[in-house]
């Protein structure tokens, strides 16, 4: 049985209830491109959108996905990053951008990755692909799988380059799951190469095409992608304090206007919302008591930080109230679900998130569990 608990938890403490007088929200920037969208990296949410679930042609965003493979096959020791591997004709002879590796020449992993994310090598691509599964074909196999595992219901690759296919394809919002996951799982890798601004191979420099890098002390990252069909597209991630933003546009007119258009959808965010932590990962929000067992109260928590990002002055307004299962009777088990909390803004459900046991709580002893049955039963 679940009961509510009379106490109602406010965020603010009391501190800024009185700032509580209705906020407009400034609508998001026009925008010259196709689609875009703007995603806050600690809350998922969804801060402005313009035909974000439209499908499209990803061109070289593609290669967000070859690289979250390839640092999960890192991960998982299936690649090293001093390991070589071969270059197939294939991958020598593709057409598009290149880091210009040779096919007698065995390339680390590691140069690939460089060549992968600073130059966008298709060759890289499809040797890091063929590195992997064997061939580009099974690799794409391996990108529809975890495309599907992140979420990306209308996304579809038919190659590791993100060269033109009908059947290649995907959404704004999508590519913002994936670029949050990559981020999120692989944050190193993230960090160590995708704010470089260039690489140099086979004598060859070349630089990031990811112009805000130099624009924008804030923006670390990520990718580029263009085709006559696709237009010009970028992926930006910008960190300011302890938040980050994440704008996705397409169909740019340039790759001067898919910088600009990025910076203004990041600067909007930045100036009109604000991303605030509410509780830790772990984080005592209420003690339930619990009954028969060798400790009376249990700490409820999260199991995963909680953010939220809202326009500016409305997190003033948030209240969260709590439910919880009423009677809690040992054995209690660690992480178990013991509740669940509610968040609202003006009266308005914005989410819920489950509330867990922080320890295990063992049954107690023969008396102390006589006890309180007695004790419930006059309650």
């Amino acid at each position: 049985m679940m009961r509510t608990l009379t106490q109602t938890l406010l965020f603010t403490f009391g501190c800024l209830i009185a700032a509580s007088s209705h906020a407009e929200v400034t609508p998001p920037p026009n925008l010259a491109v196709n689609a875009y969208i703007l995603k806050d990296f600690n809350s998922g949410s969804i801060v402005a959108g313009y035909k974000e679930n439209e499908r499209v042609e990803p061109a070289s965003l593609t290669k967000i996905m070859t690289a979250y493979l390839a640092f999960e096959a890192i991960q998982n020791r299936y690649l090293k990053l001093d390991q070589t591997l071969p270059v197939s004709e294939k991958a020598w002879k593709v057409e598009g951008s290149k880091m210009f590796i040779e096919p007698n020449k065995p390339v680390a992993v590691d140069e690939l990755l460089h060549g992968l994310i600073i130059q966008s090598g298709n060759d890289a691509s499809i040797t890091l692909a063929e590195g992997i599964a064997g061939s580009e074909e099974q690799f794409a196999d391996l990108m529809n799988k975890k495309a599907a595992k992140l979420g990306m219901k209308n996304t579809h690759y038919m190659n590791a380059t993100g060269l033109p296919d009908a059947q290649h394809y995907t959404t704004a919002y999508d590519l913002s799951l994936l670029a949050s996951a990559l981020i999120r799982d692989f944050p190193l890798d993230y960090k160590r190469l995708y704010s470089m601004k260039e690489y140099t191979y086979n004598k060859i420099t070349q630089p990031n095409r990811n112009r805000l890098l130099w624009l924008d002390a804030n923006v670390d990252g990520m990718k580029t992608g263009h085709t006559e069909s696709a237009g010009y597209c970028l992926i930006a991630s910008s960190k300011r304090s302890d938040s980050r933003l994440i704008s996705v546009v397409l169909g740019a007119v340039s790759e001067a206007s898919r910088a600009i258009e990025s910076q203004k959808l990041l600067n909007y965010g930045f100036q009109f919302f604000e991303s605030t932590l509410v509780y830790r990962q772990g984080q005592p929000i209420n003690a339930l008591r619990v009954w028969k067992g060798n400790e009376k109260l249990v700490n409820a928590t999260v199991a995963q930080d909680v953010y939220f990002s809202l326009p500016k002055g409305d997190y003033a307004r948030v209240k969260a109230s709590m439910t919880s299962q009423q009677p809690l009777i040992a054995p209690v088990k660690a992480n178990q679900v013991v509740g669940k909390i509610t968040f609202t803004l003006d009266g308005k459900k914005l989410t819920e998130r489950a509330l867990i046991a922080s320890k295990a709580v063992e049954s107690g002893g023969f008396f102390s569990r006589i006890l309180d049955s007695i004790k419930l039963m006059w309650q």
